[in-house]
């Protein structure tokens, strides 16, 4: 049913979870992945942070590929074909690089974990899942966090 599969994923326990279920769905349907992972570098882009903004930009980068490199590693192991990109338009919001990522690729399903913040941590840092389900006409899956995994990492 579902043949292209777009995951962002972060790093996070819920980004993990999300990752196996897309390739759950993908095997069985015979459909490939695609991973995403959005490089939110608004401190970089900014130019007051002179020459720091540089390092900025490549920490992040190598961080976003230990965490691709990471998802490809599971996917390749559940037998799923599976490929990358990562999104490094300045200053775009995570909701509106996914739908464009997924729009691009068309992506018939989009696979996301959330973490499930509620309150004032939810106004403080939004919630990605929710940027996503509002911008992409793509039907949207998605994996909520529980308990501790709320703030674990991968």
């Amino acid at each position: 049913m579902f043949k292209r599969i777009l995951v962002p994923i972060d790093g996070s326990h819920t980004a993990t979870q999300a990752l196996v279920a897309a390739l759950q769905l993908a095997r069985d349907g015979g459909g490939r992945v695609r991973l995403l992972h959005v490089l939110e570098d608004r401190l970089a882009a900014d130019s007051d942070y002179g020459g720091y903004a540089g390092n900025l930009v490549q920490a992040l980068r190598q961080a976003a590929e230990r965490v691709l490199s990471a998802g490809l590693a599971v996917a390749q192991s559940a037998g799923v074909e599976a490929d990358h990109m990562v999104s490094d338009k300045s200053g775009e919001r995570l909701g509106n690089a996914v739908a464009e990522a997924a729009m691009r690729w068309n992506a018939d399903l989009i696979v996301v974990g959330t973490h499930g913040r509620r309150g004032l941590e939810r106004v403080l840092l939004g919630s990605g899942a929710e940027q996503i389900i509002r911008q992409t006409p793509v039907p949207v899956l998605v994996f909520r966090a529980t308990g501790d995994a709320r703030h674990k990492t991968a």
